[in-house]
């Protein structure tokens, strides 16, 4: 499957880059003092070489294309999973949680958890299509708030509470999108199959710092997958000092604000309760990283 939101690089963009590599390369070449004609025949003759450019391009090309915008909203962070969350369960295991918590809705492709991780994923997750779930995708949000607040023995506060509805609460238009693909995709079942992470590759940064680097595969998650992803690692959210989860895959209206839908749903710990409230997609805080999923690449 192919993002559509982020268009390939094209054929003519690669030759310029890949000449301006080789031209880089040549001048440090001859720029190099101490190679001598038979130091430059064991670097030719060296598979080692060919490794190091490679590796030095990638990381070159990591670094330089991300967008420079909202840079300096970036915090340092040392918060992390500190309540024994450290990888997904088995897709076999979330779907069990989820079939106790939603009777009806139906199975997984579980197979597909058998291919490689995507980068930067920590595994594959299960997430029902919302649409099994409810009629619209705000009442799917309502849904999992409230079961979240049962399976914590009402250990939860909805800091929104009366305010989740359509006017106010929407997936962004590349998650919406991507989602619609991966339910085509798996069309013969209730439950996705989504390789994700749950929030430190992108803590300290704001929501829409975050939505600026997403890697061209990625995509945010809503209130409504982290919510599910809560349900089934209820380890990932248990303490105070755990790292909170910005949800960059929805946008909150705040109908005073002066800009609109310029807010993002979170989930917090504190004073031993989970929290679900909204945050403005511009403040950088240590203490959260938003969760964001990939698109297996071919």
């Amino acid at each position: 499957m192919k993002m559509l939101t982020h268009a390939q690089a094209t054929d003519g963009q690669i030759r310029q880059i890949a000449r301006v590599a080789s031209d880089a390369a040549e001048k440090a070449v001859r720029d190099y003092a101490n190679l001598n004609k038979a130091g430059a025949q064991r670097v030719h003759g060296n598979p080692e070489f060919a490794v190091r450019i490679r590796e030095a391009t990638i990381l070159a090309l990591a670094d330089l294309s991300v967008s420079d915008k909202f840079k300096n909203e970036e915090a340092a962070s040392n918060y992390g999973y500190l309540s024994g969350y450290r990888k997904p369960k088995s897709i076999t295991e979330q779907v069990q949680i989820l079939s106790q918590i939603f009777p009806g809705v139906g199975n997984a492709l579980e197979k597909l958890a058998e291919r490689a991780i995507p980068a930067n994923a920590e595994g594959w997750f299960a997430i029902p299509k919302w649409q099994t779930i409810a009629p619209t995708y705000s009442e799917a949000v309502e849904k999992v708030l409230d079961a979240i607040k049962k399976a914590r023995n009402g250990k939860f506060q909805n800091y929104r509470d009366g305010q989740i509805n359509g006017e106010r609460l929407r997936q962004s238009a590349r998650t919406a999108s991507v989602f619609q693909k991966l339910g085509d995709e798996q069309k013969d079942h209730d439950i996705l199959v989504v390789a994700a992470q749950f929030g430190i590759r992108h803590r300290g940064r704001s929501v829409r710092r975050v939505r600026e680097v997403f890697s061209q595969n990625e995509f945010g998650l809503g209130a409504y997958a982290c919510g599910i992803m809560i349900l089934t690692h209820a380890e990932r959210l248990e303490h105070l000092d755990d790292l909170w989860i910005d949800c960059a895959g929805d946008e909150f209206d705040d109908p005073d604000a002066v800009v609109r839908f310029a807010r993002a749903p979170c989930f917090l710990f504190r004073v031993g309760r989970v929290r679900f409230g909204t945050r403005w997609f511009g403040h950088a805080d240590e203490g959260y990283g938003s969760a964001s999923a990939f698109v297996p690449q071919n």
